[in-house]
């Protein structure tokens, strides 16, 4: 009895915050159909999307979609940001710096593995027609790399991080007036599942049933003009058969359950009821596994608005004004007759009209039929259309310069620099909020990593030279969670201008060294800033012996002595030997081993006394 109350208070929770975000519901589908093409849909009185019909058999009702090529361009542009991150250490120890890489080349590894960034682009897509997009970042111990055998024979894996992208149409907050994800209480995901796969996730059995379901379809009236009809996809509901609908709630933590809580409910049978699971907060705090992501933030509001939301006005308007146009094109040309009642045969005249070579046959004494004069087509729908296509301009935020027939082409090289800056600072919104969403997947990555990778488990990533490289990581290698954006201000930048912006850098010296020459780690980045990779995989030697010098420490530290190499670079080694020394690790062995200290400065002075022979 105790599992049938808390499967009814979740549903009827469902059903209480399903009824409160309806509203959005619709505008979110009418935002779809907008960009597909369907664009004579509304909301009706009954508060449902219906599709306004034709009123007259000549009336033109053609689609001029203008928010496709929009979404499009601000696609383009978006889907340019790559945010690179940074970890930063706890404390300015060795040790910290070497597990602040670590982390870094774990954030590479599962950013490659689950192609982060094709994630990333997708969310974009739902971000702008819809306004908000959410990760879910989940941890699947069913996957990964295997470690051992079971007592049936089975595999146990490791576990890996699982990212997904989560529509607007599956998430219900608490409340629609929570500014952000930290302001709500209490989250539910809901979607659809098959009944296999709810036996996979879950190993239950349950019935399944026919659930509704958003699905794209090809509707071929309505539009089109005088004479033809056309076709549009639409978005329109569907029954998914043999399904589920998976209600997941998540509890912040609070007095009453202060680890969280998680209920999960698949077609009114309770599957688990519990704490939350995953540590992602700060501070090692349970919290919710999502990220939320938006084009432009509403105050005061938990979903961000879309451009295409915006555009419909201007959308229907303009193919009003355009298929006006078209009608009085079609009385131009077609004309309209002036007919005596009885002069003719009224059928005949209604299927061939006056055609070319037409012998037309009238009443004695009577008129015979003549066209009436046509008007010409009012100016103001040519000033009209004009001033429409600028406002698609004004209120996306993006226009396409390269074809504006408004450049005129003795403009300055500085001018129009200028004018794509201002073009570009329209889309800061969405571009800050992909940056800020893309910095907490890193956090809560690592923070899942810290929870469950007890394991040993072995990754390989590209090095910064090209080469390939294997590590092996745990959740002792992540002791920091603190995580930066890097090249923050070249998200928008194209090669081109990369290139210029390298090459003046190059004329001013600043790149060079003191001596007037460029380090093999500076030509290896710049040839990778300018485009064109990094030639043959080339390694930068002081990289190379910085990793050098690094292993020599740790085995130094171990007991073991190393001697120096006729091609090591001396400078490097004594610097890297010597920061080392400064670190706190060194400082702790040097106390239980006081022999670790001479093996060291004898280790250093090998290397002085090579530099002084040569």
């Amino acid at each position: 009895m105790k599992k049938d109350k808390i499967v009814e208070e979740v549903l009827n929770d469902f059903k209480s915050r399903a009824e409160k975000r309806k509203s959005f519901d619709l505008i979110w589908q009418i935002n779809m159909n907008f960009l597909m093409g369907n664009q004579y849909c509304n909301i009706g009185y009954g508060g449902e999307l219906e599709e306004a019909e034709r009123q007259y058999f000549w009336q033109e009702r053609e689609v001029f979609n203008h928010i496709a090529p929009i979404f499009d361009i601000r696609y383009a542009k978006l889907s340019k940001i790559k945010p690179d991150i940074n970890v930063l250490p706890s404390t300015s120890d060795e040790k910290d710096k070497q597990t602040a890489k670590a982390s870094k080349k774990i954030y590479k590894y599962i950013k490659n593995k689950l192609k982060l960034d094709s994630l990333v682009n997708q969310a974009i897509k739902w971000s702008e027609v819809c306004g908000t997009v959410f990760y879910k970042v989940s941890w699947n111990g069913e996957i990964g790399q295997i470690i051992g055998l079971d007592d049936r024979g089975g595999k146990i894996k490791s576990g890996d991080v699982e990212i997904s992208v989560v529509s607007p149409f599956e998430i219900y907050p608490d409340s629609p007036v929570c500014d952000s994800l930290k302001a709500c209480q209490s989250l539910i995901h809901a979607k659809a599942y098959t009944t296999t796969q709810v036996k996979q996730m879950y190993g239950i059995d349950v019935p399944g049933r026919k659930v509704n379901t958003y699905s794209l379809d090809n509707v071929s009236e309505g539009i089109g003009g005088l004479g033809f009809s056309g076709t549009m996809p639409k978005i329109i509901e569907s029954e998914k058969e043999d399904s589920v609908v998976v209600i997941e709630r998540y509890v912040r933590p609070n007095a009453d359950y202060p680890n969280g809580r998680l209920t999960i409910v698949a077609d009114e049978r309770l599957v688990f009821d519990g704490d939350l699971p995953y540590q992602c907060g700060e501070d090692g705090e349970r919290d919710f596994p999502f990220i939320r992501q938006t084009s432009i933030e509403e105050p005061g509001c938990f979903w961000g608005n879309s451009v295409v939301e915006r555009l419909i006005p201007i959308q229907r308007a303009y193919n009003a004004v355009k298929n006006r146009k078209h009608e009085f094109l079609n009385r131009l040309s077609l004309g309209v007759l002036s007919v005596e009642d009885g002069s003719v045969d009224l059928d005949n005249l209604e299927d061939e009209g006056l055609c070319p070579g037409k012998i037309l046959v009238y009443r004695q004494g009577a008129n015979e039929p003549k066209y009436l004069e046509g008007e010409n087509i009012p100016t103001g729908l040519d000033e009209e259309e004009k001033f429409l296509l600028e406002e698609f301009n004004k209120i996306s935020g993006v226009s396409d310069l390269v074809s504006s027939s408004s450049i005129s082409s003795n403009i300055s090289g500085v001018a129009l620099e200028l004018m794509i800056s201002q073009d570009e600072a329209k889309l800061n919104a969405p571009i800050e909020s992909i940056k800020q969403a893309v910095k907490d997947l890193a956090s809560m990555i690592l923070r899942l990593y810290k929870q469950y990778a007890s394991f040993p488990r072995v990754a390989k990533i590209i090095g910064e030279n090209g080469e390939i490289e294997m590590f092996y990581f745990s959740s002792s290698d992540i002791t920091s969670e603190d995580i930066e954006l890097e090249n923050l201000t070249d998200g928008m930048q194209s090669i081109s201008q990369r290139r210029d912006i390298i090459m003046s850098l190059l004329d001013n010296g600043i790149l060079q060294n003191e001596d007037g020459t460029l380090s093999n780690r500076m030509k290896s980045k710049i040839l990778e800033m300018l485009g064109m990779g990094i030639w043959e995989n080339a390694q930068d030697i002081t990289d190379l012996h910085i990793r050098k010098a690094d292993k020599e420490n740790l085995a130094m530290l171990e007991g073991e002595d190393r001697q120096v190499s006729e091609i090591d670079d001396d400078n490097l080694h004594i610097n890297e030997h010597t920061a080392f020394m400064l670190g706190q690790d060194y400082e702790k062995k040097c106390k239980k081993d006081k022999t670790i200290e001479a093996r060291f400065l004898d280790h250093i002075r090998a290397h002085k006394s090579k530099m002084e022979v040569k």
